[in-house]
């Protein structure tokens, strides 16, 4: 069964700016990140998969957020790494914007 989890008001995330929601809130083991790029939000697993830093702390733009370690980038819309050093693709989790919300969709604290 999906359950919500309120991320912020739609206004309180700039473009281009990211939101590190705890892993005490989603229940997911991990943060999850969620951007805001283009007029959309997009969430993925926080943790980079090449090494331990915060993709909410990357540099998102053209639709890609970029590993602020080691430079290594990814899809926002699906995670897919796009070059090295990553190789494994992040996890992604739906994003929904209801009532002037941002709201991470989740399904048995599991990502795609």
């Amino acid at each position: 069964m999906a359950r919500p989890a309120r991320v912020c008001e739609v206004g309180e995330l700039d473009e281009g700016e990211a939101a590190r929601v705890g892993a005490e809130v989603t229940g997911t083991g991990d943060a999850i990140a969620v951007f805001h790029e283009d007029g959309l939000f997009y969430a993925l697993g926080d943790t980079c998969t090449h090494a331990q830093a915060s993709l909410s702390e990357g540099w998102a733009e053209d639709g890609e957020v970029e590993c602020p370690m080691h430079a290594g980038r990814f899809c926002l819309k699906t995670g897919q790494a796009l070059g090295t050093p990553v190789t494994v693709d992040a996890v992604t989790y739906p994003v929904e914007v209801r009532d002037g919300a941002v709201w991470l969709v989740l399904d048995a604290g599991e990502g795609r």
